[in-house]
C-alpha cells in the first residue's frame, strides 16, 4: 500500500438477509438473487504463495519492487499458476521512471462480458523488503481465489477478471495505466472492482472500504456472520489501486487490516492485539513471512472469495425490480421520526430521474405527518409535508428525481408525526427500478 477461522456459511447468509433492512418483512435481498455460496479458501495455500514470493525476493536482492528483477519474477510466478488453471492471461507493459513495469490481467472464460466483476491487488513491494503483507497478502488471496474459481469450474453469471498491478508504491502507476487505456465502453462494463491491499497485518483491524454501498454491504455481511466487527477504512482511503477505478466512475470496494497507524484502545478491546501499529514492519525489511497474522489472512481470504461468488454468480435484477419492506413500523404520536429501510443491490449506476417511491401509511390524520425519502448518501427528498388535513392514510406512489444518487445502498422512508392525538404506522415502503 502506498502510505506515509472457520467460515460459517449459514450464519453469513442469515445475517446478509437481515442486513437488507434491519427489519423483518423485507422482500429484497442484500445479495444478488441466486448467488452461490463460496468455498472455504485454504489459508495454507495462501501462505504457500507468500512463502514463494519471499523466496523470489530473496533470490533477487531482497525485494520485488518496480523495475527490479524480483518484480518480473513475481509476475511470471502468478501468471504460470493462472495459465495452468485455465485462465486467459495478458501481461501489460508500461514505462515509469525509465524502466518497464508490468500488470497481469487474468480472465476466466464465460459470464456476461457486459458485466465484469474484477478483483485486484498490487504485486510490487517497496525496495526495502520483500513486501509480504504489503502486498503479498492481497496478491496471494486474490490468486488463491482465482484458483478456487478454476477448481470449482465456476460458471458465473458475470464475467470474472483478476488483476495484479505494478508500481503501486510509486503512485498507483500500473492500475492508472490499465484504466486509462480502457475505452470508455469497456470501463462501463466493469460493474465492480474489489481491491485487496494489506489483509494480513500482524496486529490486525478489520476495515471495509465505504465507496460502493452494495459492495460494502457484501463484505460487512460476511464479517457479521463471523461475529467480527468492522470499521470503515480511513488510513489509506484513496491511496491504493481502487482510486484509479473510482476516479473514472467504476464502483469499488475492498478490505484492509491496517498499516502504520496505531491501533486505539477501543480497537484493541474490539479486535484484540496491542495499542501499537497495525503493521510495525510497514515498508521495512521485516515485512516478511513472519509479519502475517494467520487468522486475519484466513478471514480476509475467505471474504475475497465470498465477494467474488456473491457478486459474480448472482442474477442482475430485471427491469421493474421492486425492493420492498412490508414490516409494520409504529409512528409515535407527536414524537421522533421512525424509518423503514430497503437495501438496493445489483442495479448498475445511478437511480433514475423518475424513481417510483411506493408509500403506504395507515394514519388517522395525515396532516400531522412529514414523510421523506433518504438516499444512501443521506440526501433527503421530501414526499409529504403535513398536507391533506383531516384525511386518513397515505397510499400512493411518489416520483423522485434521484438521478444524482448511486442506486445501490440503503434507502429509508422517514416518517414523523408532528402533532398530538392521532396515531398510525408505516404499512409498507417500496422502490421500483424501471
Amino acid at each position: 500500500m502506498k502510505l506515509s477461522v472457520p467460515r460459517r456459511a449459514g450464519a453469513v447468509a442469515a445475517v446478509a438477509a437481515l442486513a437488507v433492512t434491519g427489519l423483518t418483512g423485507a422482500t429484497a435481498s442484500a445479495e444478488p438473487s441466486g448467488a452461490l455460496a463460496a468455498p472455504d479458501i485454504p489459508v495454507a495455500n495462501v501462505k504457500q504463495h507468500l512463502a514463494d514470493l519471499q523466496s523470489i525476493a530473496a533470490a533477487n536482492g531482497g525485494n520485488r519492487a518496480h523495475g527490479r528483477t524480483g518484480y518480473k519474477a513475481s509476475i511470471d510466478f502468478v501468471k504460470a499458476k493462472l495459465d495452468a488453471a485455465g485462465y486467459t492471461t495478458t501481461v501489460q507493459q508500461f514505462t515509469y521512471n525509465g524502466t518497464t513495469g508490468y500488470n497481469l490481467i487474468a480472465d476466466w472464460p464465460g459470464g456476461n462480458p457486459d458485466q465484469v466483476v474484477m478483483a485486484g491487488s498490487h504485486l510490487d513491494s517497496v525496495s526495502s523488503g520483500a513486501g509480504i503483507n504489503d502486498n503479498g497478502s492481497g496478491s496471494a488471496a486474490v490468486l488463491e481465489t482465482a484458483l478456487a474459481v478454476s477448481r470449482a469450474n465456476l460458471q458465473p453469471t458475470k464475467h470474472l477478471r483478476f488483476g495484479w498491478w505494478g508500481a503501486e508504491e510509486l503512485g498507483l502507476v500500473g492500475s492508472k495505466h490499465y484504466v486509462n487505456q480502457l475505452p470508455t465502453a469497456e470501463r462501463s462494463k466493469i460493474s465492480a472492482y474489489l481491491n485487496f491491499d494489506m489483509i494480513g497485518s500482524p496486529n490486525p483491524g478489520y476495515f471495509v472500504y465505504d465507496d460502493d454501498p452494495a459492495i460494502e454491504q457484501t463484505f460487512k455481511s460476511y464479517f457479521a456472520g463471523l461475529g467480527v466487527p468492522t470499521e470503515i477504512e480511513t488510513e489509506g482511503d484513496g491511496r491504493s489501486d481502487h482510486a484509479s477505478f473510482k476516479n473514472v466512475g467504476i464502483p469499488v470496494g475492498g478490505l484492509f487490516t491496517g498499516a502504520s497507524r496505531v491501533k486505539t484502545s477501543a480497537q484493541v478491546q474490539k479486535w484484540g492485539g496491542t495499542a501499537t501499529a497495525f503493521d510495525r514492519c510497514y515498508h521495512s525489511s521485516c515485512d516478511n513471512t513472519s509479519n502475517i497474522n494467520d487468522t486475519a489472512l484466513d478471514r480476509n481470504s475467505d471474504a475475497v472469495a465470498h465477494a467474488i461468488w456473491t457478486l459474480g454468480t448472482g442474477s442482475t435484477p430485471p427491469p421493474g425490480t421492486v425492493f420492498e419492506n412490508t414490516a409494520d413500523v409504529s409512528v409515535p404520536d407527536n414524537s421522533t421520526a421512525v424509518t423503514s429501510s430497503v437495501t438496493v443491490s445489483g442495479i448498475t449506476g445511478n437511480a433514475p430521474s423518475s424513481l417510483p417511491v411506493g408509500v403506504n401509511i395507515v394514519h388517522t390524520y395525515i396532516g400531522d405527518l412529514v414523510v421523506d425519502l433518504i438516499a444512501p448518501d443521506g440526501s433527503v427528498y421530501n414526499l409529504h409535508n403535513r398536507s391533506g388535513g383531516s384525511a386518513d392514510n397515505i397510499n400512493q406512489t411518489y416520483t423522485v428525481n434521484a438521478s444524482s444518487e448511486v442506486a445501490n445502498g440503503v434507502w429509508k422512508l422517514r416518517v414523523q408525526d408532528k402533532a398530538s392525538i392521532d396515531t398510525g404506522y408505516i404499512n409498507s415502503f417500496k422502490l421500483t427500478f424501471p
